[in-house]
Protein backbone atom coordinates (compact mmCIF):
# COMPACT_ATOMS: atom_id res chain seq x y z
CA UNK A 1 0.00 0.00 0.00
CA UNK A 2 2.52 2.33 0.79
CA UNK A 3 4.82 1.90 -2.24
CA UNK A 4 1.83 2.22 -4.19
CA UNK A 5 -0.84 4.73 -2.64
CA UNK A 6 1.05 6.76 -0.49
CA UNK A 7 1.69 7.11 3.37
CA UNK A 8 -2.08 8.50 3.92
CA UNK A 9 -4.18 5.33 2.80
CA UNK A 10 -1.06 3.01 3.32
CA UNK A 11 -1.59 4.06 7.24
CA UNK A 12 -5.50 3.82 7.51
CA UNK A 13 -5.18 0.59 5.87
CA UNK A 14 -2.46 -0.87 8.43
CA UNK A 15 -4.97 0.96 11.05
CA UNK A 16 -7.64 -1.18 9.58
CA UNK A 17 -6.28 -4.36 8.93
CA UNK A 18 -4.63 -4.10 12.20
CA UNK A 19 -7.46 -3.69 14.22
CA UNK A 20 -10.01 -6.06 12.48
CA UNK A 21 -8.40 -8.80 14.33
CA UNK A 22 -8.07 -7.49 17.72
CA UNK A 23 -11.48 -8.33 19.11
CA UNK A 24 -11.27 -12.27 18.40
CA UNK A 25 -7.46 -12.64 19.84
CA UNK A 26 -8.30 -10.57 22.66
CA UNK A 27 -11.43 -12.47 23.79
CA UNK A 28 -9.05 -15.24 23.49
CA UNK A 29 -6.46 -13.97 25.68
CA UNK A 30 -9.27 -12.53 28.05
CA UNK A 31 -10.51 -16.12 28.26
CA UNK A 32 -7.25 -17.57 29.36
CA UNK A 33 -7.22 -19.86 26.78
CA UNK A 34 -4.02 -21.90 26.06
CA UNK A 35 -1.60 -20.11 23.80
CA UNK A 36 -1.43 -22.89 21.09
CA UNK A 37 -5.90 -22.21 20.91
CA UNK A 38 -5.20 -17.96 21.30
CA UNK A 39 -2.53 -19.12 18.31
CA UNK A 40 -5.01 -20.90 16.48
CA UNK A 41 -7.63 -17.83 17.11
CA UNK A 42 -4.88 -15.49 15.66
CA UNK A 43 -3.92 -18.01 12.84
CA UNK A 44 -8.10 -17.75 11.87
CA UNK A 45 -7.59 -13.86 11.62
CA UNK A 46 -4.73 -14.23 9.55
CA UNK A 47 -5.70 -16.47 7.13
CA UNK A 48 -8.91 -14.67 6.69
CA UNK A 49 -7.08 -11.62 5.79
CA UNK A 50 -5.10 -13.40 3.53
CA UNK A 51 -7.88 -15.18 1.92
CA UNK A 52 -10.61 -13.70 2.08
CA UNK A 53 -14.10 -15.35 0.52
CA UNK A 54 -15.31 -12.31 -0.46
CA UNK A 55 -12.59 -11.43 -3.12
CA UNK A 56 -12.26 -15.15 -4.65
CA UNK A 57 -9.71 -16.27 -2.06
CA UNK A 58 -7.03 -13.42 -2.96
CA UNK A 59 -6.05 -10.88 -0.16
CA UNK A 60 -3.23 -9.14 1.59
CA UNK A 61 0.34 -10.63 2.88
CA UNK A 62 -0.93 -10.65 6.50
CA UNK A 63 1.86 -8.33 7.83
CA UNK A 64 -0.56 -5.31 9.15
CA UNK A 65 -2.81 -7.99 10.03
CA UNK A 66 -0.11 -9.89 12.02
CA UNK A 67 0.79 -6.55 13.89
CA UNK A 68 -2.56 -6.33 15.59
CA UNK A 69 -2.43 -10.42 16.49
CA UNK A 70 0.59 -9.64 17.78
CA UNK A 71 0.07 -6.61 19.59
CA UNK A 72 -2.71 -8.28 21.65
CA UNK A 73 -0.87 -11.43 22.46
CA UNK A 74 2.42 -10.44 22.90
CA UNK A 75 2.83 -6.40 22.72
CA UNK A 76 6.88 -6.03 23.23
CA UNK A 77 7.46 -8.47 20.01
CA UNK A 78 4.68 -6.41 18.24
CA UNK A 79 6.25 -3.12 19.02
CA UNK A 80 9.85 -4.21 18.76
CA UNK A 81 8.92 -5.74 15.22
CA UNK A 82 7.17 -2.59 13.77
CA UNK A 83 10.08 -0.27 15.10
CA UNK A 84 12.50 -2.66 13.25
CA UNK A 85 10.41 -2.68 10.53
CA UNK A 86 10.05 0.96 9.90
CA UNK A 87 14.01 1.73 10.09
CA UNK A 88 14.51 -1.43 7.65
CA UNK A 89 11.85 0.62 4.71
CA UNK A 90 13.33 3.34 5.68
CA UNK A 91 16.96 1.96 5.23
CA UNK A 92 16.11 -0.41 2.61
CA UNK A 93 13.31 1.21 0.65
CA UNK A 94 11.69 -1.70 0.35
CA UNK A 95 8.25 -2.44 2.21
CA UNK A 96 8.73 -6.20 1.13
CA UNK A 97 12.67 -7.12 2.53
CA UNK A 98 11.69 -4.86 5.80
CA UNK A 99 8.13 -7.01 6.19
CA UNK A 100 10.27 -10.51 5.54
CA UNK A 101 13.38 -9.78 8.15
CA UNK A 102 10.93 -8.42 10.62
CA UNK A 103 8.63 -11.59 9.95
CA UNK A 104 11.87 -13.52 10.42
CA UNK A 105 12.91 -11.52 13.70
CA UNK A 106 9.42 -11.84 15.39
CA UNK A 107 9.77 -15.81 16.70
CA UNK A 108 13.52 -14.53 17.48
CA UNK A 109 12.06 -12.41 20.20
CA UNK A 110 9.98 -14.19 21.33
CA UNK A 111 13.16 -16.53 22.54
CA UNK A 112 13.47 -13.80 24.36
CA UNK A 113 11.16 -12.02 25.69
CA UNK A 114 8.05 -14.58 25.39
CA UNK A 115 8.92 -18.08 24.94
CA UNK A 116 5.69 -19.67 25.25
CA UNK A 117 5.01 -17.98 22.19
CA UNK A 118 7.91 -19.00 20.09
CA UNK A 119 5.85 -21.51 17.62
CA UNK A 120 2.99 -19.71 17.59
CA UNK A 121 4.55 -16.55 16.24
CA UNK A 122 6.49 -18.64 14.22
CA UNK A 123 3.64 -20.02 12.97
CA UNK A 124 2.49 -16.78 11.88
CA UNK A 125 5.90 -15.80 10.16
CA UNK A 126 5.61 -19.11 7.87
CA UNK A 127 2.15 -17.59 6.54
CA UNK A 128 3.85 -14.03 6.12
CA UNK A 129 6.79 -15.58 4.26
CA UNK A 130 4.76 -17.72 2.17
CA UNK A 131 2.85 -14.68 1.31
CA UNK A 132 5.65 -12.89 -0.08
CA UNK A 133 6.89 -15.67 -2.85
CA UNK A 134 6.26 -13.04 -5.88
CA UNK A 135 8.31 -10.72 -3.51
CA UNK A 136 10.72 -12.86 -2.61
CA UNK A 137 11.65 -13.72 -6.39
CA UNK A 138 11.77 -9.82 -7.52
CA UNK A 139 14.12 -8.86 -4.94
CA UNK A 140 16.22 -12.15 -5.68
CA UNK A 141 15.94 -10.60 -9.59
CA UNK A 142 16.88 -6.99 -8.29
CA UNK A 143 13.28 -6.32 -9.86
CA UNK A 144 11.44 -5.01 -5.98
CA UNK A 145 10.29 -1.35 -6.68
CA UNK A 146 11.35 0.90 -4.30
CA UNK A 147 9.15 2.99 -1.35
CA UNK A 148 8.35 6.43 -3.29
CA UNK A 149 9.19 9.55 -1.81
Amino acid sequence: MLRLYGPRLAAATLLLDALKGVPAVLAAKLLALPVWLQGLVGLAVLLGHSYPIWFSFRGGKSVSSAFGVLLVLVPSVALITALCWALLAWRLRTAAAASLISALLAPLLCLWLAPGYVSVVGGFSLLVLARHGLNIRRLRRGEEPPLRG
